[in-house]
């Protein structure tokens, strides 16, 4: 099995989200993509405080994945610097971790 990632984003709006979230899915680059209700964000950008509704994704891949992934969303994001964030899973149900790593190799 491969090292497995948690990748956490945020779009600005509900069919930005879907979009990047069934092209990297269509593409192997994710197994699965949560796209969460909307949230407020509170964050510093260029020396002002500024808030936003944002809709976040939490994106299933694999170690392997994670550069074309990146490069994907990059391509995609509306936003000048995107958030973009992965998390190694250090424990989850082996034949889910299975599955991401099955759905995510390159076919």
């Amino acid at each position: 099995m491969s090292e497995i990632l948690l990748v956490l984003t945020t779009l600005p709006d509900a069919d930005s989200a879907a979009a990047l979230g069934a092209r990297l899915v269509e593409e192997r680059l994710a197994a699965c993509v949560n796209i969460l209700a909307p949230c407020a964000s509170v964050y510093r950008w260029q020396g002002r405080v500024e808030t936003a509704t944002e809709v976040p994704l939490l994106i299933k891949t694999s170690a392997a994945r994670y550069a074309a992934l990146e490069t994907a969303i990059l391509a995609e994001h509306p936003y000048e610097l995107p958030e973009i964030v992965a998390v190694p899973v250090q424990r989850g149900l082996p034949g889910y971790l299975d599955w991401v790593s099955t759905e995510t190799a390159p076919g």
